[in-house]
């Protein structure tokens, strides 16, 4: 088992023990923001070790217990007041941050582990100071959804300082053992993510996309988007997912573009929770993402209240090279008449009410490059649906800017057990057709939820890659066809899975019945034989 997961399973398992303390939801972002500091504090710890040099006090833990202290960190700043400003300065401009002595995670675990009663107090202030002077840049809110001050906590301080420092001496205890870097820690956080996911029902929806389906929508928008089969892109510089969740659809582009050596300028995201907002930032920074290499702003996308896409000047317009969306399904909306007229839906019209799918769709395909790639989860249902959603669909079909249509097994999700799809767009589509991958009968069967195999993502990806053709499972289907079938994208009309019945010879199944008969003669003569000998009835 790798250490990512040996420390998931082992955090997971503190928070089976101390999860009855608070509701669920509470705990996860007590759990997570803790998980967060820790990897804030040792990097910086890291960091300051190695720019101090010989200067960085190596003090024992008996000395630093007698100088009741809890970090080396904290000697040096006590012995060099005047130098302070000057050393912190410097960090900002190696890690982009900086964090006090007293609000570092081994001060904090300490005061846990001593059951102090100043935790409360220094933790609270060590919240604020990372929210609002630690980074060069903002991060205000950052921890709004932890009130220190909550009855959920305690009744009285004292209640609530003691239920702190419980869990975090068990946090502290269980981290203890592993290493701290980003990839550990940020692939913990994202085990975390995933297991609170799977136990909130429909409200993981608005957090989480399975990491299976995660990687087929990366795989696809870091290839080559006019032709796949060339392989990855050296660079995309700017990437965007306009519904982030928890930012995981964004560091897992941001992972399959290191992977080959590519690199990206910049990840934008835009999140609506603020719940979900705050973790999409701390994963950022927590899988090593300097505050300068991501922008996540807290929105509706839907009513584009975002600065930053809301040029209305088309050559300054905001534009990105990979967009990747998992939008909450069938969301109801409420389209205005103004809406009908702003530029992301003008030339296409707003979806319907009851289903905001393609305004979610329309919003993120207008920022797309022209040599760009997107690729959106959506329910079944944009791909049939009449009316306004019909509409939309033809003229993104007529327009040449549907390319793939990816239907997926059903119970993929932890919000809901229907099939889904991966629409694949692009503004510059050279080919006068679309590929169809019937991929829902390919998976494993789970209890509560169905997986893709790891065969099973690579065979989708290989298929978007080479735009391949294989019976019962993909096709490319001409523009005339899809034309002649009303712009209905349906998938199996296309690829169907179905297996044809096996033809019936009837002469052959005549002959077999008339040698069944005979045998059945011959049996029962032979038995007639042995009941005649005996004396017995014959039958």
């Amino acid at each position: 088992m790798s250490t990512q997961n040996q420390l998931g399973r082992t955090l997971w398992a503190i928070a089976d023990q101390l999860r009855g303390m608070m509701d669920a939801d509470d705990f996860r972002d007590y759990m997570l923001s803790f998980l967060f500091l820790r990897y804030l504090s040792d990097n910086y710890e890291t960091a300051a070790r190695k720019e101090l040099g010989p200067d960085y006090p190596d003090t024992p833990a008996d000395v630093m217990k007698k100088l009741r202290v809890c970090t080396p960190l904290e000697i040096w700043y006590n012995e060099n007041p005047v130098d302070v400003p000057a050393f912190e300065q410097l960090m900002r401009r190696r890690v982009h941050y900086v964090i006090e002595p007293p609000h570092l995670w081994s001060h904090i675990a300490e005061l846990a582990r001593t059951q102090h009663g100043e935790l409360l107090t220094t933790l609270g202030e060590g919240f604020k100071y990372i929210e609002e002077k630690s980074f060069n840049s903002t991060f205000q809110g950052l921890f709004s959804e932890i009130n220190l001050n909550s009855e959920k906590l305690g009744r009285g301080y004292a209640e609530r300082n003691a239920k702190l420092c419980t869990i975090i001496q068990k946090i502290a205890e269980g981290i203890g053992q592993f290493s701290t870097d980003a990839d550990t820690l940020g692939d913990a956080y994202e085990y975390l993510i995933g297991q609170f996911a799977a136990g909130s029902g429909k409200k993981a929806g608005e957090f989480y996309t399975p990491q299976p389906i995660s990687t087929i929508l990366s795989e696809i928008v870091v290839l080559d988007s006019q032709n796949p089969a060339a392989g990855k892109r050296a660079k995309l510089e700017r990437v965007l997912d306009i519904t982030c969740g928890s930012g995981s659809l964004l560091l897992n582009v941001r992972q399959h573009m290191r992977e080959h050596g590519g690199s990206i300028g910049k990840i934008y995201g835009q999140e609506k929770n603020i719940t979900t907002y705050n973790l999409a930032r701390m994963n950022m920074l927590l899988h090593g993402v300097k505050d300068t290499e991501f922008d996540i702003y807290h929105g509706d996308s839907l009513k584009n209240d975002w600065d930053l896409l809301n040029e209305l000047n088309p050559a300054k317009k905001a534009q990105f090279d990979a967009i990747v969306a998992n939008p909450p399904f069938s969301y109801r909306w409420e389209p205005t008449e103004a809406l009908g007229e702003d530029f992301r839906f003008k030339s296409y019209g707003l979806a319907p009410k009851s289903a905001a799918d393609f305004a979610f769709l329309l919003h993120g395909f207008h920022f797309l490059s022209p040599e760009g790639t997107m690729a959106i989860i959506l329910p079944h249902g944009v791909l049939f649906r009449g009316g306004a959603e019909e509409r939309i669909r033809t003229k993104l079909l007529k327009d040449g800017h549907l390319d793939t249509v990816i239907g997926l097994p059903a119970n993929l999700f932890f919000s809901t057990g229907i099939p889904v799809c991966i629409l694949v767009l692009k503004k510059c589509k050279k080919p006068d057709d679309v590929l169809f991958i019937n991929a829902s009968e390919e998976y494993e069967k789970g209890k509560r939820q169905n997986f893709l195999r790891p065969a099973d993502i690579e065979k989708i990806v290989a298929t978007y890659r080479e735009r391949s053709e294989e019976a019962r499972y993909s096709r490319r289907v001409p523009m005339a066809e899809v034309e002649q079938n009303g712009y209905n994208l349906n998938i199996s009309r296309y690829v169907s899975t179905a297996t044809s019945e096996e033809e019936i010879k009837l002469d052959e199944v005549h002959r077999k019945l008339v040698d069944i008969e005979k045998d059945i003669a011959a049996a029962t003569a032979r038995h007639n034989a042995f009941l005649q000998e005996l004396g017995l009835p014959l039958i």
